[in-house]
This record gives structure tokens, C-alpha cells and sequence, in this order.
């Protein structure tokens, strides 16, 4: 695995006609009391490192920021911190740095994304240049949520029932995460129980600010642990390496 930021333009040079390249995109978003507003990028990096050692890939500087956190999904904009793009910046800016990929001569490009809001507007990007790209070029996107079996959601709730992904913000899957790969940010003694007790089946605007509890959780995330993470990293990395070495080697 290389860094992208680390090589001089002769090495990338050298190296763009046949390597994968791995692009993390994540969020500045709040994740409750005890994860860093970074947590979605540092599970993208995380997962995107690991894979471009699998593969030997080529691991770009992330996109730090994401698409509009939602309320019943992130929380939305009603805390200090959360940092959100419009789509259509997401979508540009997704766009400008894959077509820059292409006219540098690169063929495979693997996206990984841990932001749930980021997903239609990536695809969008992707679909954009999809349309004029080189004959031969190909792009994958991966959110590490879709690449879990129900067996291991199983062991993962083993006490607290899975609330779906859209509300398993900040709780079990994302605080092990961040324990398996930055476990130095966890505050694992301000973690409550508690949740978002009446999720809307429907938008309003403005964003009622009672809509999501204060500290910003909207899933009990009591049962985190590193173990848990690193059951979550095997699978999910598994499933990387398949779909890379299926799709694009």
C-alpha cells in the first residue's frame, strides 16, 4: 500500500497503468459525546489503508467532508461541527477528481465511503463520468455497511436489537470501529443510554430542534467493543478484496 500524498508525480507516474487506486470519502459530522467529528473518515482511511495493502493499491488524500447530515441518520445541522456540502459540490467535486484520475491515465478507481448520506451523490458522480470515460476504465463504490452478512449483525447486537443502519449512528458498529482504528478517541465514559425515541417517517423544515436527543445519539451503543470492531473489519475487508479482485484486477 501507498500513499498518494507521499509519492512525487515520478512515482505515480510509473505506477498509474496498472494499480488500483482508493479514494476514502467520509464526513465532518457530529457522532455524540464520545466520537470525533471525523469518525466516518477514519473508518474510510481505515478500511481504504487495509485494502491497498491487500492489493497493493494506491491510497489517495481523503475527501474529508460529505453530503447534509439528516436528522434520523447523523443528527443533521442542529449540532456545532457538523460541516455539510451541498450535493451538487459533492457531486462536482467527486466528479473533478475522477476525471482528473482518468486524464493522469488511470483505469481502476475503488471509492470508499462511510458517510450513509453520501451514497446517491457519489453514484451520481460516478454515473457523470461514466458516460465519456475511456473504454476499459473502471470505478467501484463500497460503504462498508453493505458488505456485513446478517450473521455478523447477529453477533454484533447480541444485546442491544439492530436498529437499522440509517439510526446505527454513533452506536455499536461505528464506536467499535473507531476502537479498532483510533481507539485513543473513543471517551468511552461519556457514552449514555440513549436514543432518538420517535423516528419521523416523514421531513420537515426547519428541523424541529427537539427532534434529536441533546447529546446527539440516536442508538444504545453501550456493547462496543474493539473485538466487535475487528469482527466488522475481517468481514467487510474480506468483501473489499473480492469485489476489487472480481471488478477491476
Amino acid at each position: 500500500m501507498t500513499l498518494m500524498a507521499n509519492m512525487t508525480w515520478y512515482e505515480f507516474n510509473e505506477r498509474k497503468d496498472e494499480d488500483v487506486v482508493i479514494l476514502p470519502i467520509g464526513s465532518v459530522e457530529q457522532h455524540g459525546p464520545h466520537l470525533p467529528l471525523s469518525t466516518d473518515t477514519i473508518i474510510s482511511e481505515g478500511f481504504a489503508e487495509l485494502l491497498g495493502e491487500h492489493i497493493n493499491g494506491i491510497v489517495m488524500p481523503s475527501i474529508n467532508y460529505g453530503y447534509k447530515s439528516q436528522p434520523a441518520s447523523g443528527g443533521g445541522p442542529l449540532f456545532p461541527g457538523t460541516i455539510d456540502l451541498n450535493g451538487l459540490t459533492l457531486i462536482n467535486l467527486v466528479k473533478d477528481i475522477i476525471e482528473e484520475l482518468i486524464r493522469d491515465g488511470i483505469k481502476k478507481i475503488a471509492i470508499v465511503n462511510s458517510h450513509f448520506e453520501n451514497q446517491a451523490f457519489l453514484l451520481e458522480a460516478i454515473d457523470l463520468v461514466s458516460k465519456f470515460m475511456p473504454e476499459g476504465t473502471k470505478i467501484i463504490m463500497m460503504s462498508w455497511w453493505d458488505l456485513i452478512s446478517q450473521e455478523t449483525i447477529d453477533k454484533i447486537f447480541d444485546e442491544v436489537p439492530f436498529p437499522g443502519w440509517a439510526l446505527e449512528h454513533a452506536a455499536i458498529t461505528e464506536t467499535s470501529l473507531i476502537l479498532k482504528f483510533r481507539p485513543q478517541l473513543v471517551h468511552m465514559d461519556r457514552l449514555i443510554d440513549e436514543k432518538i425515541e420517535e423516528v419521523p417517517t416523514y421531513q420537515i423544515y426547519p428541523i424541529p430542534k427537539d427532534l434529536v436527543p441533546k447529546s446527539g445519539l440516536l442508538s444504545i451503543g453501550r456493547t462496543s467493543t474493539k473485538e466487535k470492531g475487528d469482527l466488522i473489519v475481517t468481514e467487510v475487508l474480506e468483501q473489499m478484496v473480492k469485489i476489487v479482485k472480481k471488478e477491476l484486477l
